[in-house]
């Protein structure tokens, strides 16, 4: 059984889900279900929901750079592949969809990383909002592209500043 907590934050109403094995998902507000299918879902407490609110929280305040959270995202394996590669993209700076394709060996695949960079079920924190077009173009983002801004503007505030956690 799926386990779902709210999270309002400066983006919007955010919904963390998570299994038994890690954090399924992070949805927007506005999330068709059909970008991140789930099946059943029932609102309940849950340890991990309670730390991924936590940090998502202390990211927001400028305090957290990085996630420390069990995940247990759905999809197919190329797809997980192409979220393992988000994982790696350093707080306050951006990768191409290309560059994505590349570091997964997968070089010709650049609209396939952009099909499965728009169904990450783990926004921000499979930080799929620091993947950009050609030339650094900002690009459709599940949250919509002023929550894409924001999130890049707050990463870059505070990327060279102190972290205090």
């Amino acid at each position: 059984m799926l386990r779902s907590a709210a999270l309002p934050s400066p983006v919007g109403l955010l919904t963390l889900v998570a299994s038994e094995a890690g954090l399924v998902a992070v949805l927007w507000e506005q999330d068709s279900p059909a970008r991140v299918p789930l099946g059943p879902v029932e609102a309940a407490d849950h340890p991990i929901l309670a730390a991924a609110a936590g940090q998502l929280s202390a990211y927001f305040a400028g305090t957290r750079q990085a996630f420390d959270l069990p995940l247990d995202p759905r999809g197919t394996a190329f797809q997980r592949e192409v979220w393992t590669a988000l994982l790696a993209i350093p707080f306050g700076e951006t990768r191409s969809y290309a560059g994505i394709a590349r570091a997964i060996g997968r070089p010709a695949a650049v609209r396939a990383v952009g099909a499965a960079n728009g169904r990450n079920p783990l926004s921000i924190i499979a930080p799929c909002h620091r993947v950009v077009g050609a030339g650094g173009a900002l690009t459709g983002f599940a949250g919509g592209l002023a929550a894409k801004r924001w999130l890049l503007a707050h990463e870059a505030k505070h990327a060279a500043g102190p972290l205090f956690a």
